[in-house]
């Protein structure tokens, strides 16, 4: 998802512009990896120093419930990215050291189950946490 489209979703839903709003997008579509809420409001307290960790945490809980977000959770800590801009089916590796993604493009449930019996699937989840190749040897992980 673009900055553009991000703010097109909030003006969509009723949701006011407001330059915090754009700067916590700009910096999630710069990143392009998971980030915490810290690491967000450590990003804009040069632009914003009164900004509070609460204002950072409630838009990007809004965020995520619009769809312009992904969420995951790494160590008890909630962690986000944009929206993938890949449109099919699809899942990720997510590095625990940067928080960079990598696609995996076959989806593993396929694998498991197929289509189960008299049940209907309508969304699941798959990530797998490790090390980037960076971070691995970076970190001498093996």
């Amino acid at each position: 998802m673009t900055v553009e489209e991000a703010l097109q979703v909030l003006k969509d839903h009723g949701y006011k512009y407001t330059g915090k709003r754009e700067a916590l997008i700009r910096i999630l579509a710069r990143e392009n990896r998971y980030l915490t809420a810290k690491e967000a409001l450590d990003q804009m307290l040069g632009d914003y120093p009164d900004l509070s960790f609460d204002t950072i945490y409630r838009n990007l809980a809004l965020f995520h419930e619009l769809g312009i977000v992904q969420m995951t959770e790494i160590d008890g800590e909630r962690r986000y990215r944009m929206r993938c801009p890949i449109a099919v089916h699809h899942h990720h590796l997510i590095c625990l050291s940067c928080g960079a993604t990598q696609e995996i493009h076959a989806c593993p449930l396929n694998a498991m189950w197929g289509e189960p019996d008299d049940f209907v699937i309508v969304d699941h989840k798959f990530e797998v946490y490790g090390y980037c190749r960076s971070c691995a040897e970076s970190a001498s992980v093996r």
